[in-house]
């Protein structure tokens, strides 16, 4: 019954948003070529569909996002785990940390170009700064917090470090790393497409930008779609491996 409720609702918000957009060409007048009607960008999605075009371009999308987002959730996890154990090397990276966070990915694009050239490896190295940060914060944060009890048990019963690092750490630890996690599959995703729109000749950026040059509007707003369906996707499939691990680790909290 749940289940069912839910798929209403998604129903019912992407029917007032149809209508909200078709209600806009309709008030101001707008002519097609300016704005696309949702009949003419579901065509558009059908002629994608069919000639294989944006099964291609997602494929791609994917590959790269994957890439990028994997490496730089294990390679922040691992380091993070390092940090927030050490004060003194917390101390002395996060300023580092800081300083560079806050930097747009996409503004190293002309060193990445130049060091990686074009194609797969400037949209997944923009991909891999993008989510590398959210997850390194969140879990040195979450090594940071752990409640101290549970260390001096551990430490008075003397269990081995890569005991203390699945049984008592990373469960502990899990449900905030997870919030990096989701924030990193939105940064990532976002910074992908513009990947894409710098140093690249395919995925669904490059398509975007195609379109674009061609004034084929209706085909950008195509692409749009289907990013924002892909984003949705993977943001609630992180959702189910987070309740998997969640389950596993014992953290109901988690889960619910």
């Amino acid at each position: 019954m749940r289940h069912w409720q839910t798929l209403m609702f998604v129903v019912l918000s992407f029917t007032l948003l149809i209508l909200i957009w078709q209600s806009t060409i309709w008030i101001g007048d707008y002519p097609e070529a300016l704005l696309p009607s949702p009949w003419m960008v579901l065509l558009g999605i059908i002629s994608l569909i069919a000639d294989g075009t944006m099964f291609e371009h997602v494929r791609i999308s994917l590959f790269r996002f994957f890439s990028g987002y994997i490496t730089a959730a294990l390679a922040a996890i691992i380091l993070g785990l390092i940090l927030g154990r050490s004060k003194i090397m917390w101390r002395l990276v996060e300023p580092i940390v800081q300083v560079v966070r806050p930097v747009a990915p996409v503004a190293w694009s002309p060193f990445i170009v130049l060091w990686f050239g074009i194609g797969n490896m400037p949209a997944i190295v923009i991909i891999f700064i993008a989510a590398f940060f959210p997850v390194l914060l969140s879990t040195v944060s979450a090594v940071k917090k752990i409640d101290r009890t549970y260390l001096k048990l551990a430490e008075n019963l003397e269990i081995s470090q890569t005991s203390l690092l699945w049984k008592i750490i990373l469960p502990a630890a899990f449900p905030y790393i997870a919030n990096g996690l989701h924030i990193a599959v939105g940064t990532a995703w976002i910074f992908l497409v513009a990947g894409e729109m710098i140093g690249a000749q395919s995925g669904l950026g490059y398509l975007i930008v195609d379109a674009r040059n061609a004034l084929d509007l209706d085909l950008v707003l195509a692409g749009i779609v289907f990013i924002g369906l892909l984003g949705l996707l993977l943001d609630k499939s992180l959702g189910l491996v987070e309740k998997r691990i969640g389950k596993v680790w014992g953290r109901q909290e988690a889960v619910e």
